[in-house]
């Protein structure tokens, strides 16, 4: 009988050539270190346009946050929206607003640069000039306190803050005195157009705009919507329902941006994301695109 010849490429010679072939891995050394770049590059993306880890320094939004929590703050919400009552956000005060902490850091350059990548990457502590404090007043909204059961007013409504907790309000006593505020009471401030009026939980501590006025909406970093940490502390930061019944009852008196100003498009990270993807998967895969020319030719 007739012996049929292998064909070429599929013989028993070509199988084991094949058999032998086995997946080149990039040697650990040269992958953890481009692993850690891409890991950097996607939280440096993620902070900047995203969300970031905020740190709470103070006691001024007690008990809702308590010092050293750490809480998420999205970024681009208010891309979308404006900004509602009773939420809570974190913002740039202006210049008429003082420090509520200030620490003494360290010069060294090991101290210098380990506050410049945590502040890349979202986990260092925040600027003086970055707050987190609770929205009271929208743009042409009348802010005031107090009504005859000692409750803030808004557009003469009483609100019943059921967040603050019991000590934690400031003295109803205590007459007003400019520049501080120390007392609960002061006097009926309409919120100018593109700002907002904002309060902290802790009224005995807190400063905020009962007496270092109204901000601009525009210094909004992000919305906080989660306490993330301590783990024990985990809990969404969502708009108290004392707050929705009155935006049912009482919209917006005006536009909170009334001219706003188209934004230039910026590099989002789901523009630079496959790219990264595609970074760890070929260098998970550490095939040159020679070698993979050669197995096909196998």
């Amino acid at each position: 009988m007739r012996s049929v010849e292998p064909m070429e490429g599929y013989g028993p010679a070509a199988r084991r050539r094949r058999s032998v072939i086995r997946r080149k891995e990039m040697p650990l050394w040269q992958e953890l270190p481009l692993l850690l770049v891409v890991a950097f590059c996607l939280a440096v993306l993620i902070r900047t346009f995203l969300v970031q880890a905020f740190y709470i320094p103070s006691g001024s939004m007690q008990s809702t946050l308590e010092i050293k929590d750490r809480v998420l703050v999205n970024k681009v919400v208010y891309d979308m929206r404006d900004p509602l009552r009773g939420e809570i956000v974190v913002f740039r005060g202006t210049d008429d607003w003082a420090p509520e902490v200030t620490e003494a850091v360290s010069n060294t350059f090991l101290a210098k640069l380990g506050r410049t990548i945590g502040d890349l990457v979202g986990v260092s502590r925040p600027g003086e000039r970055d707050f987190i404090k609770r929205v009271i007043g929208l743009p042409g909204d009348k802010v005031a306190c107090c009504d005859e059961q000692g409750r803030i007013t808004v557009n003469g409504v009483g609100i019943d803050e059921e967040y603050i907790a019991e000590g934690f309000n400031s003295d109803l006593s205590q007459p007003p005195i400019p520049g501080q505020c120390t007392s609960r009471r002061f006097a009926e401030v309409t919120v100018p157009p593109g700002q907002m009026f904002v309060m902290g939980d802790h009224r005995s501590v807190s400063q905020d705009a009962r007496c270092q006025g109204p901000v601009p909406i525009e210094n909004i970093i992000g919305r906080a919507f989660v306490v993330v940490w301590p783990s024990d502390r985990f809990n969404s930061l969502s708009v108290p329902d004392v707050w929705k019944k009155f935006a049912e009852d009482q919209p917006t008196a005006a536009p909170a941006r009334p001219d706003p100003q188209p934004k230039a498009t910026p590099i989002i990270a789901a523009d630079v994301l496959p790219l990264l993807i595609g970074v760890v998967l070929s260098a998970r895969s550490g095939m040159s695109f020679v070698t993979r020319r050669r197995r096909l030719r196998a």
